[in-house]
């Protein structure tokens, strides 16, 4: 039977921390010079477009898994596949969606992962690792590959906003036509979120939605030109 996970334990911060320092260093390699940042390219764009591949594989380890874990149906999964696509191509709708959902969404995963396998399951690995493939392609668009949302600042948000809604419109259709739980639009994770403090079904979803808009727009603004004051 595999190990249960429990949040915010060795195993938890030893995943976080080994991640973190992977990115780093992918980082520190794109941005050391063109030999670097193609290889560092390379690496982050086959793990983002190779994680759900590399998913389905693991949790055919695992008894009786659902059509949850069968199809790329949360925004991870989608935001894997978009993170690739970005560092290859350079779109800037993909980039948006990069950086704003990976870093507004996928970190909310990493803090408290929906995870019921632990550590040495094959499945608890491949979470950290599409989580954190995700995390540092939206760190390393703006870092290392110098992109910039588009001006003026509230655009980027508000269209990465937009995209978000259609994907949930798509996660409750399908919630509600073959009974899963993508975007956690069904119910709330079993494991401890930052959901848990939004409200009941179905209100945490309108509180999630005001969340969202909030990070968004706080994510642009480091890229903000202020005018200084006079001109």
């Amino acid at each position: 039977m595999p190990p249960v996970f429990h949040p915010f334990t060795l195993q938890h911060f030893a995943a976080v921390s080994i991640g973190l320092a992977v990115t780093a260093g992918l980082i520190a390699m794109g941005r050391s010079g063109y030999r670097g940042q193609q290889i560092s390219t390379g690496i982050l764009a086959f793990l983002n477009l190779a994680t759900f591949g590399i998913i389905q594989v693991a949790w055919q380890t695992v008894p009786g898994v659902s059509l949850e874990e069968s199809i790329p149906g949360h925004m991870c999964d989608l935001a894997s596949i978009l993170s690739g696509f970005a560092l290859l191509t350079r779109r800037r709708l993909l980039c948006e969606l990069t950086y704003f959902w990976g870093l507004a969404a996928t970190i909310q995963g990493l803090i408290t992962p929906a995870l019921e396998l632990g550590y040495p399951s094959w499945p608890f690995i491949t979470f950290f690792l599409q989580h954190f493939a995700i995390v540092a392609a939206a760190l390393y668009l703006p870092v290392v590959d110098g992109w910039r949302p588009q001006r003026p600042w509230w655009r980027s948000p508000l269209r990465a906003f937009g995209w978000a809604n259609l994907y949930l419109a798509c996660a409750m259709l399908l919630n509600w036509r073959f009974g899963t739980n993508f975007a956690f639009a069904a119910h709330k994770p079993v494991n401890p979120s930052l959901l848990d403090y939004l409200g009941p079904w179905p209100w945490y979803l309108l509180t999630m939605e005001a969340l969202a808009l909030l990070f968004f727009s706080l994510l642009a603004l480091p890229f903000v030109r202020w005018k200084p004051a006079g001109n």
